[in-house]
């Protein structure tokens, strides 16, 4: 391929290596040794993680662990824009401002739905086995430019407002990665299992609608513990999705991924664990924490509801 994975995984890297720099150079941040050793350190994972042993990767998962414990991950103080600033760059660029934004879905779809054409001398373009992933990256790449020439900006003016935001972020930036690779750890671990030996237990899975409400309730439930759909749904579907709802009752396991994923955003709407989605919105909003949480939970449990039912419908018609 010409366009590996690994190439967008370089790239973050990058970013966070000269992130962990501005942060260690920011006088401004009173944890400015340590929150850049904790972005040195994730942009070590992007950058070589493939070249170092799993236990090593571990090692530094867990130092950033406790490093983002301890409070050592704060971000420094930035100048903002005044506002008549804001408003003579408004003016200026105007609706065009969505140009770069839009640019990134679509670029994505267009290299998703194209791939397989992208084809040079029976050598692809875009990695077969990341295509989406990488046609993300090509696009973000792609908005960059755009960004920069719309705005007569620097790319380093963009790497400036993302170490902003990665300062506003804190270590909430890590948690979907993070989170996901709990998902897999758990699977290995035999915690499906132990689910699938609980549930069948003491449940009675003789009961279709039953063993379908367990399943979505679960994802919902697994994914507020966790705070990520996709750390909750190897869980899930390897304790009651595969061995009860496809090879008891010969369900459609696409459809079960799909509500079942569902059912796991309904959990994300619900816990402050999903730090990125429900947390950092209220602090960058300087509202209650718990606000955004509290505005989601009618959607997430009318929705948690319709999807016992969706899934008992669509998945064994």
């Amino acid at each position: 391929m010409i366009i590996p994975i690994q190439y967008l995984y370089y790239l973050v890297g990058i970013v966070l290596a000269i992130t962990a720099v501005m942060t260690l150079r920011d006088a401004s941040n009173p944890r400015r040794y340590s929150a850049g050793l904790f972005w040195a350190l994730y942009a070590i994972v992007f950058l070589v993680g493939v070249l170092l042993p799993a236990v090593w990767v571990g090692a530094i998962a867990v130092l950033m662990a406790v490093i983002a414990g301890f409070g050592g991950v704060l971000g420094g103080r930035h100048q903002p824009r005044t506002d008549a600033q804001y408003l003579e760059s408004a003016r200026r660029l105007g609706n065009k401002l969505f140009v770069p934004a839009l640019a990134i879905p679509l670029i994505t779809m267009l290299g998703t739905l194209s791939a397989k054409y992208l084809v040079f001398g029976g050598t692809p373009l875009l990695d077969p086995k990341n295509t989406t992933l990488v046609s993300l990256g090509v696009g973000c790449v792609i908005a960059l430019g755009l960004a920069c020439r719309m705005t007569r900006e620097t790319p380093m003016q963009g790497l400036r407002e993302s170490h902003r935001l990665t300062d506003a972020l804190g270590w909430a930036l890590v948690l979907p990665q993070m989170l996901g690779m709990l998902g897999l750890v758990f699977s290995d671990a035999g915690v499906g299992k132990a689910v699938a030996h609980v549930t069948t237990t003491y449940i009675n899975m003789d009961v279709r609608f039953v063993a379908v409400a367990v399943y979505v309730v679960g994802m919902a439930l697994f994914t507020v513990i966790m705070g990520n759909g996709f750390a909750a749904f190897p869980v899930m579907t390897g304790g009651v999705g595969v061995p009860v709802l496809v090879g008891v009752y010969h369900g459609d396991p696409a459809v079960m991924a799909a509500v079942g994923m569902l059912s796991g955003y309904c959990g994300t709407l619900l816990t402050p664990m999903a730090a990125n989605f429900n947390l950092v919105p209220a602090a960058l909003l300087e509202i209650d924490k718990n606000a955004v949480i509290r505005a989601q939970v009618p959607t997430a449990l009318v929705l948690l509801i319709c999807n016992v039912f969706l899934l008992n419908f669509l998945m064994f018609r």
